[in-house]
């Protein structure tokens, strides 16, 4: 009989009963805690030198924190080491009171011990194993390579010896209670190796720290953001702290300060986006700086002029004075600076300009990617009809699109995808990008003109070999062949001249005909290329004469055709080309294929050429492209122009704008 694993669904659910458990558990014991510590009669003082209050605060929050993490993330370890580190600071919160109950109630000795040996050994495992432990494994779980995999089981091989120093020294939670189990005799003797537990646990803090440095210079966007988090709360503990550490009667309950870490940890690991971190932590940075700043000041200045101002009064007031003289040009320094790491060059707008400057000359990527590394944005696009012509960075969730015009007109979109938290640019950013969209909707402008250029050469070069192509098959396939013809009927002709007469006629009638047949390939091969009518009438000229030519219809009615162009200048060969052949198509299509009675055809010369056809035909429906309408709107492409076609309310349009200055 087999028996099947739980699917994974069942296998989610038990971890997050068991999580949410060990969650109720910690605060279950804080609060057990707190009311033995009523009962035994602790004020506010006792509870602290009890750890009742610190434990119990970092063993809620580490719970807590590690139960939500464990929840949303069954897989990722440090849910469950926070879980562990909460558990362990409450078990200590808890069975501290309990030795002092015990001991009012005349509990056995072996009791109280009992619960004081628990006390003792309950702690350390928090700070020397699961906090450095989570703290290397964070985002993600994972160790950041193989080598960081040996540190980690180092931390975890090495740890037992924090608890034995913690727990083994035979002294009491409290004084009248009685110390606990597992104790060491000779336990003074041993200084060297508690010292090396101490260096131990210094250089365990170290190196995870050395670690998230190195994982933020390593991550992404959204890595950087949940280190951001843990920053946060390491720069503000650190604010609490530090007075501790550097003044004296300072109180423990600045400790308080460290559950932030636990409460950073949790929102990165499953609520990272939750506001615009950077902006926190920018604030935060700068005060925290400036405190260290201030502090040492305070400390060294106190310190020499300790010597040279005998009154406590004066070298305080000297000492406050000085440290406000220092301080007051330092904080600018200071929030420029960890505004320049967070936001980039975001306040300084020329150097920007000057970065995207030195990328134009590189083309659009390199644009796009300065733009995102100048100001720290996690993506940038840049997208010309919808396309995406360059982009640096993961898009997230938020992306706000930036219109670049030139001359009035939109040329591209700058795409923006918004830091975490952010929910619009900021009025810093919009200048910034501002500036920079000028030069850049420049250079959009002038790439799209190099791409036009660079296909209407490629169209050119393709249609002169396409013409060049259409001459050599003309020539050999007609010409050519009608020539050679020729040559041999008049070889034959002389050679027949005296000897038969009759058959020499024959052959001079067939040369003629042949002749005849080439001088008109010749013609119009000619007139393929260049109307001769335009070189014979002009322009107007020839016009009049096609359109006289079309006065009847496919169904052989009159057709009644006008052609209106007075005062037109000199105009171009090709120009003179492109209009002939446009108009000549268009009257054509309408004795083709309307049931008109009159056209018109005007021609006006302005800043452009424009070719109108105008019809009174029925209306038929809309207008299917064949290849005459392809023909005229190439034709007016080639020269820059623009051309429009179709059905009105009054019959059809033809229309054809063309630059008198060609390109």
């Amino acid at each position: 009989m087999t028996t099947s694993e739980p699917a994974p669904a069942e296998r989610a659910h038990s971890r997050r009963t068991l999580a949410g458990a060990l969650g109720g558990l910690a605060v279950a014991e804080v609060l057990a805690g707190v009311v033995l510590s009523l009962v035994t009669g602790w004020g506010w003082a006792e509870m602290l030198d009890g750890f009742v209050v610190t434990n119990g605060l970092m063993g809620v929050t580490f719970g807590l924190c590690g139960a939500v993490i464990a929840w949303h993330r069954p897989s990722n370890p440090i849910g469950w080491l926070f879980l562990a580190d909460g558990i362990g600071h409450a078990t200590t919160a808890f069975s501290a009171p309990l030795a002092s109950v015990l001991a009012d109630a005349g509990a056995p000795i072996a009791a109280q011990r009992l619960a004081t040996t628990v006390a003792l050994f309950a702690w350390p495992w928090s700070i020397g194993l699961f906090l450095p432990l989570a703290l290397l494994l964070f985002p993600n779980g994972r160790a950041l390579s193989a080598r960081w995999r040996w540190v980690s089981i180092g931390v975890i091989v090495t740890s037992p010896l924090f608890a034995l120093e913690s727990g083994t020294g035979g002294d009491p939670i409290t004084p009248g209670l009685p110390g606990g189990y597992l104790t060491i005799p000779s336990y003074a003797d041993l200084q060297p190796l508690w010292t090396v537990a101490e260096v131990r646990n210094l250089v365990a803090i170290v190196l995870a720290i050395s670690c998230l440095v190195i994982r933020f210079r390593r991550a992404d966007e959204i890595g950087r953001r949940q280190l951001l988090w843990l920053l946060l709360a390491s720069v503000v503990a650190l604010l609490f702290i530090t007075p501790w550490a550097f003044i004296a009667g300072t109180p423990i309950f600045v400790l308080l300060a460290i559950p932030l870490i636990p409460i950073a940890v949790a929102v990165a690991i499953v609520r990272h986006q939750l506001l615009d971190i950077r902006l926190v932590v920018s604030r935060a940075l700068t005060w925290g700086l400036l405190t260290l700043v201030a502090i040492g000041s305070y400390a060294a200045l106190a310190a020499l002029l300790g010597a040279l101002i005998p009154s406590r009064v004066g070298r305080s007031a000297a000492v406050t004075v000085l440290v406000a003289l220092i301080i007051a040009p330092v904080l600018p320094r200071l929030r420029q600076l960890v505004d320049r790491a967070l936001y980039g060059d975001r306040g300084d707008p020329a150097r920007i300009a000057s970065r995207v400057g030195e990328q134009l000359s590189a083309g659009l990527p390199g644009v796009v990617a300065a733009i995102r590394s100048g100001l720290r944005f996690p993506y940038t696009a840049l997208t010309i009809d919808d396309t995406v012509i360059a982009s640096d960075g993961i898009p997230p969730d938020i992306v706000v699109p930036i219109e670049l015009q030139y001359g009035g007109t939109s040329v591209a979109q700058l795409l923006i995808g918004l830091r975490s938290g952010e929910s619009t640019l900021s009025t810093a950013d919009r200048d910034v990008l501002a500036l920079v969209a000028v030069p850049l909707a420049v250079a959009v402008h002038a790439t799209r003109l190099s791409t036009e250029l660079q296909s209407s050469r490629e169209k050119l070069v393709a249609a002169r070999e396409e013409e060049r192509r259409r001459l050599r098959r003309d020539l050999h396939d007609g010409l050519g062949p009608t020539l050679t013809g020729i040559a041999f009927t008049a070889d034959a002709a002389a050679n027949l001249v005296d000897t038969d007469t009759d058959k020499t006629r024959d052959l001079l009638n067939t040369l003629r005909t042949d002749t005849r047949a080439a001088i008109g390939d010749v013609r119009r091969l000619v007139d393929d290329l260049r109307p001769p009518a335009l070189d014979e009438l002009g322009l107007v000229g020839a016009l009049r004469q096609r359109a006289d030519q079309l006065s009847f219809r496919a169904d052989g009615a009159t057709i009644q055709v006008e052609v209106a162009a007075e005062g037109l200048p000199a105009l171009p060969a090709a120009l003179e080309v492109a209009a002939y052949r446009i108009a000549t198509e268009a009257l054509t299509n309408v004795v083709r294929h309307s049931r008109a009675t009159s056209a018109v055809l005007a021609l006006r010369c302005g800043n452009d050429l424009e070719v109108e056809v105008t019809d009174d035909g029925p209306p038929n429906g809309a207008w299917h492209p064949g290849v005459g309408l392809h023909a005229m709107r190439e034709r007016a492409a080639e020269l820059g122009g623009a051309f429009e076609a179709g059905p009105t309310p009054t019959g059809g349009l033809v229309r054809a704008s063309l630059p008198l200055v060609t390109p």
